[in-house]
């Protein structure tokens, strides 16, 4: 990566961001999926500074338990903290540690970059609110964990049951979804929220990913063998239902749904369509009508014309400068460079590098 470094900072010359580093990560394998992402959230800020601040946090703990965690945070500690601004870094722990926790990943069979990042925060997750128990229940501790955990805890009191852990992975990826459903006879609407980190949406040829968002809230009408049971008629009735956004998460992860089981074939087959990504989202689908706006900062792509093999890569906006990142090799690309990986507006085009994990960033924060 030597040349290809220097070919980056040269690029770049002093408009070299201060304190930044770019480096690539190399590929045991199989592993782009992994490093794809890992670009993609090293670039989200927010994340990286609270990671950064949880290796500090438990360096001073002396010797924490190895976990997806504390190798993570070690990785992007490594990584901020190198001398050179641009180079390469093998992520052999953080790798070892992925395939220890989850078989799934240990073939060398071509692996599900969404997966990936859906495993890899809930895992984060999970870290936390362990944590966040054990200094509960310690109070010895408790000081030095309740900083890991981002919050203070909040034990039972009087036998009430506490509030689930907000954790700084909550607060930067989980949104609320409330699903509503409108009985067509009495006209009660009964409401229910659900979390998410992502949302997946499906995908039609030609389209963008604002008619995506509006096909994903859209009305359905449920009759027939799908009536609703509605406590208030307490029989089956019909009914419409559609799925808003009730909380627009800080950082909005949207999945498109490019491989897809047909039947016929009896097999999975990849959606090459042309979905249109803007750099700046308005999500209008919410549920006090409030447009949030949004700037993309990150984009995994699928390259590969099957959804059994293939290749990930990942672009990243930093500091006004768009990157390309593909294991070992980063370099500098135009703005405009991002729309090439829209995708096919013909089924069976050359081109099969396809956007399939979007990252945006809310402006409101």
């Amino acid at each position: 990566m030597g040349a290809a470094g220097s070919k980056l900072e040269k690029a770049l010359g002093d408009q070299f961001p201060e304190g930044e580093r770019y480096f690539g990560l190399e590929n045991f394998g199989n592993t782009c999926y992994c490093n794809s992402v890992l670009q993609a959230l090293y670039f989200c800020v927010p994340f990286r500074e609270q990671l950064l601040e949880y290796y500090a946090n438990n360096k001073n703990l002396g010797e924490t338990e190895e976990n997806l965690m504390t190798c993570l945070a070690d990785l992007f500690t490594q990584i901020s903290s190198q001398k050179k601004k641009t180079g390469v870094i093998a992520p052999k722990r953080f790798v070892q540690r992925v395939k220890k926790q989850n078989e799934y990943f240990r073939s060398y069979m071509h692996q599900d970059a969404h997966e990936f990042l859906n495993f890899l925060l809930n895992e984060l997750v999970e870290v936390l609110e362990k944590e966040s128990s054990a200094a509960t229940s310690s109070p010895e501790t408790s000081s030095a964990s309740e900083k890991t955990a981002n919050g203070p805890v909040h034990p039972q009191a009087n036998g009430v049951r506490k509030e689930p852990l907000v954790t700084w992975v909550h607060k930067s990826f989980q949104g609320i979804l409330t699903n509503e459903t409108r009985c067509l006879r009495c006209e009660t609407v009964t409401a229910r929220d659900e979390t998410f980190f992502d949302l997946s949406l499906d995908i039609e040829q030609n389209s963008s990913i604002t008619s995506c968002l509006k096909n994903f809230s859209s009305t359905e009408t449920l009759n027939a063998e799908d009536k609703f049971f509605c406590d208030k008629c307490c029989s089956l009735q019909e009914a419409q239902k559609r799925m808003k956004i009730k909380k627009p998460p800080h950082i909005l992860v949207i999945h498109l749904k490019r491989f897809k089981y047909i039947e016929q074939l009896g097999r999975y087959k990849k959606l090459s369509y042309r979905v249109v990504f803007p750099l700046e989202l308005k999500l209008n689908n919410t549920v006090d009508d409030a447009d949030s706006e949004y700037s993309l900062f990150a984009v995994v792509v699928h390259v590969g014309s099957g959804p059994n093999h293939g290749h990930y890569v990942s672009l990243v906006k930093s500091h006004n400068h768009w990157l390309f990142f593909d294991d070992e090799n980063v370099e500098m690309i135009d703005e405009s460079t991002v729309q090439t990986f829209f995708g096919s507006a013909q089924e069976y085009s050359g081109n099969t590098d396809h956007g399939y994990i979007l990252f945006y960033e809310s402006l409101r924060w």
